[in-house]
């Protein structure tokens, strides 16, 4: 009887399945969540990318003038848009307005007339000025941007440079890719604009000012 129970059972192929499945499992899972973590980490460069062209253009369509009024919503903007992946809370956005600093000779060159910024990350700063670096002097004679892709004004316009740094937050864990720092930058020359100073006229009181000291989010 026994010997007849053990070619039974060596004969039973009935869970043979549930066997395979067990062992191929944690390998499709695996996959799995690795595919959808990356979907979520490829749709978060996309937002980043576009939240900083998205910044720089709007700043840059502002007409006759500029308001602290308007960097809010511009700012509100942004934050909207990256609302699905947490972006106010773990970004840096920074907006410069860059000009000609009308000098000449050894002290030509580009200046940041005024620098805002926006999201509550305190890791991150401007890799390339801060608000009136290059004004009296040629600090900034290439302009902004990495090495061989720098942006200039000329004389008569200005330029918005929008830089975003995001820290990654993983829709499963950080075990696929580590720690990401996704970074975009962006800029746009101003239109139909001549006066690039930044105004006030709607009285916002300095703290909440969009001004690079500030870390916070719009709620």
């Amino acid at each position: 009887m026994n010997i007849s129970i053990l070619k039974r059972l060596r004969d039973d192929t009935s869970g043979l399945a549930l066997v395979e499945f067990a062992f191929t499992a944690p390998f499709l899972l695996t996959v799995g969540l690795g595919g959808m973590e990356t979907a979520n980490l490829a749709v978060s460069h996309m937002q980043i990318s576009q939240i900083g062209m998205l910044v720089a253009d709007n700043a840059s369509r502002v007409r006759t003038s500029i308001d602290e009024a308007d960097i809010r919503e511009i700012f509100t903007g942004a934050s909207l848009t990256g609302k699905s992946i947490e972006f106010s809370e773990n970004t840096r956005v920074i907006l410069s307005n860059l000009e000609h600093n009308g000098l000449s000779g050894s002290d030509e060159g580009q200046w940041i007339r005024w620098q805002r910024c926006y999201g509550a990350n305190t890791k991150y700063a401007s890799s390339y000025g801060v608000e009136g670096d290059g004004r009296t002097n040629a600090s900034l004679a290439t302009g902004m941007g990495p090495t061989g892709k720098k942006i200039t004004a000329t004389t008569i316009t200005a330029v918005n440079f929008v830089e975003v740094v995001f820290d990654y937050k993983p829709l499963i864990s950080d075990r696929f890719f580590g720690d990401i720092v996704i970074r975009y930058e962006s800029a746009f020359v101003v239109r139909e604009r001549d006066d690039h100073a930044m105004n006030n006229s709607s009285n916002i009181s300095a703290g909440d000012l969009w001004t690079c000291n500030r870390y916070g989010v719009i709620t």
